[in-house]
């Protein structure tokens, strides 16, 4: 059924309206519709019931937080204020955090201890949700994009449906006789089919672990060098994590190393340049190994002249970095727990 979700975007206004608008464009291209009220002020009782109700409808609550707590309402701010009524009405809470090495104008952060504290404390809250930090806009939109991507496929949600799309009663009635039906027969395959599953599981984790053993050393070529630098070894794993969502279209070996040179480049101070700032047969030999492994594949693209190649996520991908994203959860909220306990 053709379905949108509905994204509420949440941060302090003045400081991030570049970020907004880049954000609420990627919403809007994943198919989604972004929700904002900055024209409703959050001290007037009025306005913030619409707001609570307005969030409460949504299906994904995303916040962006850089240097600002946002506008004050009583010994609160507005984004956090945001945050406590999106975790009330129990939707997906997606942050895109500042990195305390980014670049950012001093005008444009907090000067008031109180504030900075307040700050710091919103930015652990959020942190106990799915988060990633970022350093420049186009970092932030490639998290952003990943973040709503990963939390769509792996937390669907009901969403807002057309009216004249909506089910019968009738219908809906025999649908739901069908698929108790359905459950039945399924658990009856599950039954015969489960070393099926164990089988693959353990494939995938046998994939995890070989990725994570090996390792790809990759340099990095700067605007202002001569010659490669910095060479630095990444974990094979590290690299698909980073890959995954950006291979669910097909991308280049240029676009492939412009995207890690990026967001790995180890020396901030520094660009890159645009083209190949890894070197492209470090590229090809990632792109060959995740290709082996059944994780990636080779892909004509229209746009591309015949003597260049792209890569895509297979659906054994796919499936690979959904179990490595589960896994990977369940350990941050294991260790959250742990270091909760007295």
């Amino acid at each position: 059924m053709y379905k949108k979700y509905l994204v509420f975007i949440s941060s302090s206004l003045e400081d991030l309206k570049s970020e907004r608008r880049e954000i609420i464009r990627i919403v809007s291209e994943l198919g989604a519709i972004p929700m904002t009220l900055d024209a409703f002020d959050i001290n007037q009782e009025k306005d913030r019931k619409i707001i609570r109700k307005v969030i409460a409808e949504c299906d994904y609550f995303l916040n962006i937080t850089a240097h600002k707590c946002g506008e004050a309402a009583g010994k609160s701010y507005g984004p956090e204020i945001e945050y406590s009524h999106a975790v009330k009405a129990g939707l997906p809470v997606l942050a895109l955090i500042i990195d305390e090495k980014a670049r950012w104008k001093d005008t444009k952060k907090e000067k008031d201890s109180s504030a900075v504290k307040a700050l710091d404390a919103f930015k652990d809250k959020l942190k106990a949700h799915s988060y990633d930090t970022w350093t420049t806009m186009g970092d932030l939109k490639q998290k952003a994009q990943g973040l709503l991507i990963r939390e769509m496929n792996l937390s669907p949600r009901r969403g807002w449906v057309p009216s004249n799309m909506a089910v019968e009663p009738s219908v809906a009635n025999e649908l739901c006789r069908l698929l108790e039906e359905n459950a039945v027969l399924k658990n009856q395959i599950l039954m015969g089919e489960g070393h099926i599953e164990r089988k693959a599981r353990e494939q995938i984790k046998h994939v995890l672990k070989l990725m994570a053993l090996n390792r790809v050393s990759l340099g990095f070529y700067y605007l202002d060098g001569q010659n490669w630098e910095n060479p630095k070894p990444f974990r094979l794993l590290r690299l698909f994590r980073l890959l995954a969502p950006e291979l669910n279209t097909p991308k280049t070996a240029m676009e492939i190393s412009h995207f890690l040179g990026n967001i790995l480049n180890p020396d901030l101070e520094r660009s890159v340049r645009k083209e190949y700032p890894v070197p492209s047969n470090t590229i090809k030999k990632i792109m060959a190994d995740l290709t082996i492994l059944k994780l990636a594949k080779c892909v004509g693209k229209a746009a591309l002249t015949k003597d260049r190649e792209a890569w895509e996520l297979t659906e054994y991908g796919k499936e690979t970095y959904t179990a490595y994203r589960i896994r990977h959860m369940y350990t941050k909220i294991s260790n959250n727990n742990s270091s909760t306990k007295p």
